[in-house]
């Protein structure tokens, strides 16, 4: 009997604090930074993204984003075997405990499965869901928690308008676990460490000490170069191994970072921009949060049924990048 891993439950959470372009437009501008609403949008496609309150932990987000995946997939937190945190904004320095630690404890699971971070920045769930699949088939567990995390706005410089109007702060989570039925059909991931400087936060911890910058660095146009030459190869990769053409995709949920790459992606692939889903516009680029968050509201609102097949492509800093095929 073949097994395969499925996503029987999706959810997500963006925190409450909900900053527009001109909110942030105006906080520049008290600094002498000249920026507007038509700027961001013109560039990214962003009207708006959340940001976490000060005593509000990758965690906490992560949390809540669970509780409604759960729920979707008539689980309880202790049937879960094993969680899988996607993160570039962890709970502690240094990345440990594992954020995915601190969700299990929060989540009250005292079955003691495994759980464990991923650091691929924006692709890290699409790793995620690679991993758990992977993990799901080999028969080890049965329902795994993924989830996507961030609180970029730790990490933002606000004196730089060319990359603190693009992030946000939010999570997204699935629950996948092993079926007869076909769910995953493929998976397909890259990296390559030669573009590590292009996007990165450049400091380092020493002797209890931040050497260098805490804060995220993008070269915008490099970024921009790269995502649009690999996003379009791995999709059409992930779909060759799946057996799947472009034209049989329900929907394409990329990575919502910035609305010409993601245009552009649809494009090469000869996808409808009506067959994309788009959320970036209402909070930004959140990461690894942001094709769960992507998911579980098409879910909810109806546009992803079951039974359709959707392709989830994302590329991040690293670099890194990776595509999934799946059917709901």
């Amino acid at each position: 009997m073949t097994i395969y891993s499925k996503i029987v439950g999706t959810g997500s959470y963006l925190p409450p604090k909900r900053v527009t372009n001109q909110d942030l437009a105006i906080q520049l501008g008290s600094k002498g930074i000249e920026t507007s609403d038509e700027w961001i949008f013109s560039r990214s496609g962003i009207s708006a993204r959340h940001y976490a309150e000060p005593d509000v932990q990758s965690s906490d987000l992560a949390v809540a984003a669970s509780k409604h995946a759960l729920e979707m997939a008539g689980m309880q937190p202790n049937d879960i075997d094993l969680i899988i945190v996607a993160t570039s904004t962890p709970d502690y320095l240094g990345g440990f405990p594992s954020t995915a630690c601190v969700v299990q404890e929060k989540l009250g699971i005292t079955t003691g499965g495994a759980a464990f971070d991923v650091q691929a920045v924006c692709s890290g769930f699409v790793y995620g869901v690679s991993i758990a699949d992977a993990f799901i088939k080999a028969g080890t567990h049965k329902n795994v928690l993924v989830i996507g995390t961030e609180v970029f706005s730790r990490i933002l410089n606000f004196e730089d308008r060319t990359t603190c109007v693009l992030f946000g702060d939010g999570a997204g989570a699935v629950v996948m676990t092993a079926s007869e039925q076909p769910g995953v059909l493929a998976t397909k991931l890259h990296a390559d460490g030669r573009y590590k400087h292009i996007l990165c936060v450049p400091g380092s911890l020493t002797g209890g000490a931040v050497d260098g910058s805490a804060f995220l660095y993008m070269d915008g146009p490099a970024v921009f170069k790269l995502a649009v030459s690999v996003l379009e190869k791995v999709a059409t990769e992930a779909l060759a191994i799946a057996g799947v053409s472009a034209a049989e995709v329900d929907w394409l949920i990329p990575h919502q970072a910035n609305i010409r790459i993601m245009q552009s992606t649809a494009r090469k692939l000869g996808l409808p921009p009506e067959r994309m889903v788009v959320t970036v516009d209402q909070h930004g680029n959140t990461s690894a949060a942001s094709i769960p968050l992507a998911l579980d509201k098409s879910v909810r609102d109806g546009r992803v049924k079951p039974g359709q097949t959707i392709l989830m492509e994302a590329v991040g800093g690293g670099f890194s990048w990776g595509a999934i095929v799946a059917r709901m």
